[in-house]
């Protein structure tokens, strides 16, 4: 999660909110910036990572570790970056991209919750990302969570006194690190006197790792080009009901529902740049939440991952959304081991580092995360609507992710601004898609978005 930031793919993860801004807004129409930092400031007890400091010990001590700040200062996390006035949507996410470029400090907790108002109506903005390091999307969206209420009134927290603790002395890490290497030694040496176990996991995990690695690779297009560092950011708005009723029409899942529209989209963006689409099938790199328990409390990363074949070449809707649906039926049914599972290894991870601006493994990258239900309040203020920010790497030059609240199904598409300058012909097309899925089920049209 952090070596991709030291050769321009920075792995932090965000979230776009639009607030009913009423609440926020002082009678002067200026944002009431210290009130927020306080009801922030109150909240942190429920996320200990947002005061703490990512240490990197010296050669021979062991991997980074989490360590408390010795300091904190909410003001340098929650700021606020004023829009024009009456600034619309394509002037929010353009100030969204400039606020995502800025690299997260190192010295400083590695999150920023930006508050951008300006839109009409009196609306406002947010814009809060974190390091990948600290969450995966499910625990980003237990991040926000903490932050929020089901009710307007602003909730009476207690005040928890924060001190930091010390952080581990050279002998303690040398000591910890020690113990870390006699444990995976222990690790090896039970593997090799229970070779039938080991080969049973292995045995289990081979599909999937095999769909990744084996299968048929991903056809060169120009979706794949080494990115840069900028962005070109687009939303498209539909509803968890809509999505819902499309699965349940045709047997599907609400996210082959998603797959479907994203393929919908991609043949129009490769079709308008003049590409080959007959057969084309592509192949979406999709992480899977390993987590059994309650979302709200989920922290950190624990995540498989899945390839998902888009048969963009095939043009009727419904039969892409059949294909689809039938593949990852299949493919739900393999025993996925956790993402860093076969990347333990500083020399593996720097090898796979090296390859990623040319790997031939996926075409695009697709998130899809559960938020909440019903609707939720930033210090009284109702938060309106949540557009997911995912990170892109490599050559993977097109992100979508996709985030469910009180009813809304929002998807974000994030493209390198320089390999992918018409993503609205994207956007458009996953519209699009969703429209011709709905229509045999006498839905209402889809919302438009930026």
């Amino acid at each position: 999660m952090l070596w991709p930031d030291d050769v321009g793919w920075p792995q932090d993860i965000g979230a776009l909110a639009i607030l009913d801004g009423n609440e926020l807004l002082d009678s002067h129409g200026r944002f009431r910036i210290e009130a927020v930092r306080a009801a922030i400031e109150s909240r942190l007890h429920l996320v200990r990572r947002f005061r703490q400091l990512l240490y990197m010990p010296r050669r021979g001590l062991g991997w980074p570790l989490w360590v408390d700040a010795p300091a904190f200062d909410v003001r340098e996390h929650v700021r606020v970056f004023p829009l024009p006035t009456r600034a619309d949507e394509a002037q929010l996410l353009g100030a969204t991209e400039h606020l995502r470029r800025r690299r997260l400090d190192r010295s400083r907790p590695l999150w920023e919750m930006w508050f951008l108002p300006g839109l009409s109506g009196g609306r406002v903005g947010m814009f809060m990302k974190v390091h990948h390091a600290i969450a995966d999307g499910v625990a980003g969206v237990a991040t926000l969570g903490a932050f929020l209420d089901a009710a307007p009134a602003v909730a009476d927290v207690p005040v928890h006194p924060w001190t930091p603790a010390a952080p581990p002395s050279a002998h303690e890490l040398f000591e910890d690190n020690l113990r870390r290497r006699f444990d995976a030694l222990g690790r090896a040496f039970a593997t090799l006197i229970r070779p039938v176990t080991a080969l049973r996991r292995v045995r289990e995990a081979l599909p999937a790792l095999r769909e990744t690695f084996a299968e048929e690779r991903a056809p060169r297009t120009s979706l794949n080009r080494p990115i840069g560092p900028a962005r070109r950011l687009a939303v498209v708005r539909s509803s968890v009901d809509r999505a819902g009723e499309i699965a349940a029409a045709h047997d599907a899942t609400i996210n082959d529902v998603l797959m479907a529209a994203i393929a919908g989209g991609l043949h129009d963006l490769l079709r308008a740049r003049g590409e080959r689409v007959d057969d084309l099938v592509l192949r979406a790199y999709v992480p899977v939440s390993l987590r059994l328990g309650q979302r709200g409390r989920a922290e950190g990363n624990l995540d498989g991952m899945m390839v998902v074949p888009l048969p963009i070449g095939v043009l009727d809707p419904v039969r892409r959304l059949q294909l689809i649906a039938a593949e990852t039926t299949e493919r739900k049914k393999m025993n996925r081991p956790r993402a860093g599972t076969l990347l333990r290894n500083g020399v593996i991870q720097r090898v796979v580092l090296r390859v990623m601006a040319h790997q031939r493994w996926a075409n695009a990258y697709v998130a899809n995360v559960p938020g909440p239900p019903v609707p939720l309040y930033l210090a009284g203020a109702p938060l309106l609507e949540v557009f997911p920010v995912v990170p892109l790497t490599g050559n993977i030059t097109v992100g979508v992710g996709a985030l469910s609240y009180a009813g809304q199904f929002n998807l974000t598409a994030v493209a390198d601004r320089d390999a992918c300058p018409d993503i609205d012909v994207f956007a458009r097309g996953v519209r699009d898609a969703l429209q011709a899925l709905a229509a045999p089920t006498r839905m209402t049209p889809l919302a438009s978005g930026a």
